[in-house]
């Protein structure tokens, strides 16, 4: 018999972590060997079991996802890492795939993916799902923000006048002003609030 594929699963909801268990264990070249909840344990627990692939949720009560993914591979080069999330924004996934992650999948997906993406990632390759890549494809043309930009941005998002941004980021009013210009022209935005939520949607801020 060849050996099972030990999975790794990180994630803060505990009947998430549970449903993730019964669907790798149902499986008979699969098993799992450890869950943690937060981003801390799972460095820590990583170190311990050493699993084949890791399921990484993205946002964690401590850290972000793809920080405790950077830190795993720091110490662990070759770890093979799937981020699992309920998250579609194109520059969260293209900073989890330049980050290094192996695949990235969307809890939306049927069981049946997970599997077969866990499975590819464990045999070598890097696997992006379909629909994820098309986030991705549509947004590739686009400008990004700079990040003096995504600052003020999630500024605007904090629900600060301009006066405030200013003043918080040792800028004038006038660049503030800016600033917003630049970041409704690069999201095809119409004005602040249809900005900030472009920005959610996409990852590019984070409330």
């Amino acid at each position: 018999m060849p050996a099972k594929i030990r999975v790794f699963s990180v994630d803060d909801h505990p009947l998430l972590r549970e449903g993730i268990a019964a669907i790798i264990n149902s499986q008979a070249d699969m098993t799992l060997v450890g869950q943690a909840s937060n981003a801390q344990d799972a460095i820590l627990e990583y170190r311990k079991l050493l699993p084949d692939v890791t399921l990484m949720d993205l946002r964690l009560p401590d850290k972000n996802g793809i920080d405790a993914m950077l830190s795993i591979l720091e110490e662990f080069p070759q770890a093979r890492i799937i981020i699992l999330t309920t998250f579609e924004g194109d520059v969260e996934i293209g900073r989890a795939l330049k980050s290094g992650a192996r695949g990235y999948l969307l809890k939306s997906m049927p069981p049946k993916e997970l599997l077969d993406v866990v499975r590819q990632v464990h045999a070598g390759k890097k696997r992006i799902p379909t629909q994820v890549a098309a986030h991705i494809a549509e947004h590739l043309s686009d400008e990004l923000l700079t990040e003096r930009e995504v600052q003020v941005l999630s500024e605007v998002a904090g629900g600060n006048r301009n006066k405030d941004i200013a003043e918080t980021l040792f800028i004038s009013e006038e660049t503030v002003k800016v600033h917003i210009k630049h970041i409704m022209e690069k999201l095809g935005a119409s004005d602040r609030t249809e900005a900030v939520a472009i920005g959610l949607r996409r990852g590019i801020i984070h409330l």
